[in-house]
């Protein structure tokens, strides 16, 4: 009777052990991702900036990269040089 009730207890004490490190490896893998310390400022977010698009080669950029002239957005001042094609 000993011998059984010593085996039942390994038993139990074996399957705790797997239950509790089970446990604690699912909540690593449900941890969020490790961020800066408490306390911590996050970094700078710019606002939304609004887009403008070319005259000449038709690609978008931020309004304040563009180069504004005789009332039309430009990516550079060689495309604000060439003016609109075909013009």
């Amino acid at each position: 009777m000993g011998k059984i009730l010593f085996w039942v207890l390994v038993a139990l004490a074996v399957m705790m052990i797997v239950r509790i490190a089970g446990a604690r490896a699912a909540q690593r893998r449900n941890a969020p991702p490790a961020g800066p310390a408490r306390g911590a400022t996050p970094p700078a977010v710019r606002p939304a900036e609004a887009m403008v698009r070319c005259a000449h080669c038709g690609i978008h950029l931020p309004r304040s990269e563009a180069v504004l002239q005789n009332g039309q957005t430009w990516c550079s001042t060689d495309h604000a040089r060439l003016g609109k094609p075909g013009a």
